[in-house]
């Protein structure tokens, strides 16, 4: 049996309950569990092999409901394999369980999401603006952000001598 089905069977035998789908569009290995198999599913996956985190974003799939999908993207080096891990997320319960405990360049990739969507890492150690300034209100990459929203001025820094 190939790696990848064994690793498929492995997850729908123990994740059963969060385990949705497994597919590999054009080769790139997907796979869609719900939001709170995150932390389960990601600790196995890093266990298996999967032990680098590439990468934290989200889609806004605006008018869909659920409306926002998580996508984690993790990378074997032993393996040369990647393979991407897709949640969703209702807009009413924007929040998934922060993976830091598991590595810690998640820090700044949840915060870059929080900021940049709105989706809340639950248990988060500084879930602050990572690319906005703090006064900014609302959340960019939202499909329903104002293309033209006025934002408040701040203050420089360094004010011009």
């Amino acid at each position: 049996m190939e790696r990848k089905e064994e690793l498929k069977k492995e997850i729908q035998d123990r994740f059963g309950e969060f385990y949705v789908d497994f597919s590999s569009p054009f080769g790139e290995d997907t796979l869609i569990i719900k939001k709170e198999g995150i932390l389960p599913v990601l600790s196995f996956l890093k266990n298996y092999g999967f032990e680098f985190l590439l990468d934290i974003t989200a889609v806004d799939y605006l008018g869909k409901k659920p409306r926002f999908e998580v996508v984690y993207h993790l990378l074997s080096f032993k393996e040369k394999k990647r393979i991407r891990v897709k949640a969703d997320v209702d807009e009413d319960e924007s929040e998934v369980i922060t993976v830091t405990s598991l590595w810690k360049n998640a820090d700044w990739l949840e915060r870059e999401v929080w900021d940049m969507y709105g989706i809340i890492f639950d248990g988060h150690p500084n879930l602050k603006r990572i690319l906005m300034y703090e006064e900014f209100k609302g959340h960019p990459l939202r499909k329903d952000y104002p293309f033209r929203k006025r934002q408040p001025r701040i203050e420089l820094l360094y004010p011009e001598d």
